[in-house]
């Protein structure tokens, strides 16, 4: 068969510009193209050979690669060592020869077919990098721009993908409005089939809370301040347990931050959300202690065995440290890791003399 030269232009200028748009490299596209056409030939004209393309700026060429053999069974797989001689003087028995195949019309076929092959590949060439590049964002804050509410969840613009907020994982007093920009914690990335990565956000988690104080403090990135606790009730109270490796740096004024500069923005941010931070301590009345605050404590009794704490407080503080709904002493248990028993000075009273 004549060989045929045929004009690539077309295709390598879609390639330039895919290049160019997307950041694709270009010998993965070209490999993705001669895959492409690989495809098409065997395709239109149902062979069984092994095909392979070659391909530059001017020309497409086919090839039948073949196997040189004494005695010719498959023409479609085999050559003999005369016929491969007539291509390569080196040909050899066992040796692959490339046969040229190039049809008249492959041009055709090749603009038509290989473009909407290679469209296809580079979409999940793109779906691939888009994961990348969000699957090290796991674990982090991101920024974007709220599309739409659904039955599911928000969906939310992150530039080159969408991501959603699960209805789970947002705040249950916070409405999200079309084209507000907002930051939330990536949960996880996964890859899914056709629609690229999932992308999961929370604005409900504790580590966005947390994130956001990594973000705003640089004694935190340093590593001088460390968090060693953080619980939530997302939309009403956090409470975030904070250490330092320095005796010379307050963890709680590092958080905090003078009149509360450091603070402030991580409160707008989740909308006045309460946040208590209390400075962490090995000494398990200390911390409980802590974790209460800041109601008044009058005494503390701990049980090792049942890992439970008896905390004495004044009659007129119970509420106090009980908090609303109970809310304060139940973070304050799952901060610690210990079951709190609130007493007021006068059950006390009433205990001891019975």
């Amino acid at each position: 068969m004549k060989s045929e030269k045929i004009s690539a232009k077309e295709l390598f200028n879609a390639i330039d510009q895919i290049y160019e748009e997307k950041g694709i490299t270009k010998e993965y596209l070209i490999e993705s193209l001669k895959l492409a056409l690989e495809a098409a030939y065997k395709k239109n004209y149902e062979t069984n050979e092994t095909i392979k393309v070659e391909i530059d700026e001017q020309n497409i060429k086919v090839y039948a690669v073949k196997e040189v053999v004494e005695n010719v069974e498959d023409p479609n797989l085999q050559i003999s060592l005369n016929d491969a001689k007539n291509i390569t003087k080196r040909a050899k028995l066992g040796d692959s020869v490339n046969v040229e195949v190039t049809p008249k019309n492959f041009g055709r076929i090749a603009a038509v077919a290989g473009k909407q092959i290679i469209v296809q590949r580079l979409r999940e060439a793109e779906r691939n990098l888009v994961y990348t590049q969000y699957a090290d964002k796991e674990g982090q804050i991101v920024v974007g721009i709220v599309q739409r509410t659904d039955k599911f969840g928000t969906i939310v613009d992150l530039g080159r993908v969408e991501a959603i907020i699960p209805l789970k994982e947002q705040i249950k007093t916070e409405k999200l409005e079309p084209h507000q920009r907002i930051k939330a914690y990536v949960l996880s990335v996964t890859e899914s089939g056709k629609f690229g990565p999932q992308i999961v956000l929370s604005r409900k988690d504790p580590n966005f809370v947390k994130k956001l104080f990594e973000a705003e403090v640089p004694e935190i990135i340093d590593g001088i301040v460390e968090i060693k606790g953080i619980v939530r009730e997302a939309g009403s109270r956090t409470k975030i347990a904070v250490w330092s490796n320095d005796e010379n740096v307050d963890p709680v004024g590092s958080l905090v931050g003078k009149k509360g500069m450091r603070i402030q923005p991580i409160i707008d941010e989740l909308n006045g959300e309460r946040i208590d931070v209390i400075p962490y301590s090995d000494d398990v009345p200390s911390y409980i202690i802590n974790a209460i605050s800041p109601a008044p404590i009058l005494a503390i009794d701990i049980n090792d065995e049942e890992k439970v704490a008896t905390v004495v407080v004044p009659d007129e503080a119970l509420s106090y440290a009980i908090g609303a709904g109970g809310q304060n002493v139940r973070l304050a248990a799952i901060l610690t890791d210990w079951k709190i028993d609130i007493k007021t000075e006068k059950q006390i009273k009433e205990t001891v003399i019975e």
